[in-house]
């Protein structure tokens, strides 16, 4: 059974940083899709990042692309979510997700993913 749990959320200022960290059971990491996806109150869940299983390559959303970066230790069994330059819209709850199989245009759809984490909240505020 795949379990995810995330942690390092909290409150930060603006032009801060966090680490999110996603640690990963029941599957090994490094051969398996791990994705990020976040969800602000009253809007629907976002694909924020993924790393793929196929070459380790990752995919970003153009609002993060440059500020977040997705990172996996094999050894802790953990994939990370570096977020830099944080801004008030990253406002969200963070989640991990994990599949097996994946089409690399879908790794944003939240419906690929067949499990998840509980989530981890993140504040950008002053």
């Amino acid at each position: 059974q795949v379990q995810l749990v995330e942690s390092g959320g909290g409150l930060v200022q603006p032009g801060g940083s966090l680490r999110l960290s996603c640690s990963v059971s029941g599957v090994t990491v490094q051969y398996t899709n791990i994705a990020w996806f976040r969800q602000a109150p009253g809007k629907e869940r976002e694909g924020v990042g993924c790393m793929f299983v196929i070459d380790g390559g990752t995919s970003y959303a153009d609002s993060v692309k440059g500020r977040f970066t997705i990172s996996r230790d094999n050894a802790k069994a953990t994939v990370y979510l570096r977020m830099n330059n944080l801004k008030p819209e990253d406002t969200a709850v963070y989640y991990c997700a994990q599949t097996e199989s994946l089409f690399r245009d879908n790794w944003n759809v939240a419906s690929e993913y067949n499990n998840w984490g509980h989530g981890t909240q993140v504040t950008v505020s002053s």
